[in-house]
Order: C-alpha cells, then sequence, then structure tokens
C-alpha cells in the first residue's frame, strides 16, 4: 500500500468528526499528498510529506501506548485524537512548497536542476497555522490544539525568540511534549536528508 493510501485508510478509521470528510476532500485537492516535507532538510522529495505525517502518526501511537503503561493517569488521548495529531500536525505545509530551477556545478559545468522553494501565501506561523487551517473543518480539542501548535519544540521561532509558553504547554499537555518527541523521531531517525 502507497502511502496516500495508507493515509486515507488511517484517517477513515480514526477520525469521524464532523467536518472530516470536508477536510480530507481538501487534501485530495491540494498537493498534500505529492509535497514534500521540507525544503531541504527531511524529506524533501516527492510524497514526503505524507510519508512524514505518517511517521509522526506512528511514533506518536508507539510513544503513547508506552506512557499509559508507565502513567495510566497522564496520558488519556483517544485513537481519533492521536490520528488527528500525527496526520495533521503539518497541514502548515499544503500548498507552500513550489519546485524552482537554480544553477549548480556538476563535474565542472554548471547545470539548472530543481528545487523546492517556498511560497507562503499565508504566514500565520508552523504550528498555530496547522491548527488554523484543521480548524477551519473540524473542532480540535484543547489537548490537539496545543500538541499541533508546539510540536515543533525548541524549533519553533516563538520559543527561539524567548517566548517560554512551550514549557507551560508541556506542563499541562503531556501529549504536546510526546508530539514533539514523536515529530523529532521522525525526522531524525525514519526520514531521508538532501
Amino acid at each position: 500500500m502507497d502511502a496516500k493510501q495508507q493515509f486515507i485508510e488511517i484517517f477513515n478509521q480514526n477520525i469521524k468528526r464532523e467536518g472530516a470528510d470536508k477536510l480530507l476532500d481538501w487534501l485530495s485537492k491540494s498537493d498534500f499528498f505529492e509535497a514534500p516535507a521540507s525544503s531541504k532538510f527531511h524529506n524533501a522529495k516527492p510524497q514526503g510529506l505524507v510519508e512524514h505525517s505518517l511517521n509522526v502518526y506512528f511514533r506518536l501511537r508507539d510513544l503513547v501506548k508506552r506512557e499509559r503503561e508507565l502513567h495510566p493517569d497522564l496520558i488519556n488521548a483517544s485513537e481519533e485524537s492521536i490520528a488527528i495529531i500525527g496526520l495533521l500536525h503539518d497541514l502548515c505545509k499544503v500548498n507552500m512548497y513550489k519546485v524552482e530551477m537554480r544553477n549548480v556545478k556538476v563535474d565542472g559545468n554548471w547545470e539548472k536542476v530543481p528545487y523546492y522553494a517556498i511560497e507562503d501565501n499565508l504566514p500565520y506561523g508552523h504550528g498555530e497555522k496547522s491548527v488554523y487551517i484543521i480548524n477551519g473543518f473540524l473542532r480540535l480539542t484543547r489537548e490537539e490544539a496545543m500538541a499541533i501548535n508546539w510540536h515543533m519544540g525548541g524549533f519553533d521561532k516563538r520559543v527561539v525568540g524567548g517566548d517560554f509558553s512551550l514549557s507551560k504547554a508541556y506542563e499541562q499537555y503531556p501529549l504536546a511534549c510526546l508530539t514533539n518527541i514523536a515529530d523529532m523521531q521522525a525526522t531524525y531517525l525514519d526520514e531521508t536528508r538532501e
């Protein structure tokens, strides 16, 4: 089964909330299933975004299962929440990358090669942009919104700029912390680099 089919199957099995069908229809009409996960860092290739979303979903599902065994009162996420967070955390990247050409020296000769350029027509941030897009289709719980909003952890531009909200979010919403860990595992352990 290819990544698109696997994503749709997991989505349909787990996400039953009102508006889910409209969100999946929007994804199907967008570049989500063909887009890269990044311009040059991880899974910078066609279908990289859907593969990354699946990787985060599987990592998050496994982390939640393990943490439930260790701390049964701390994590109470439903299968639907895990699917929403894992599969949809990077919707901010939909329709954001375009292929351009640049000159690169290959064997002493200049050649035009394709690369992914960023064209962000909705500069709303990263995690917060994903929350905004998802909420346009279906209603997120506060914990789901926090997990998606803060999935970048220390790489989030707000944190780099000195905002201390991340640590408070992780204290109050442990699923947000696990989402960041799942995203890092997917990015650095499961995926290819340029």
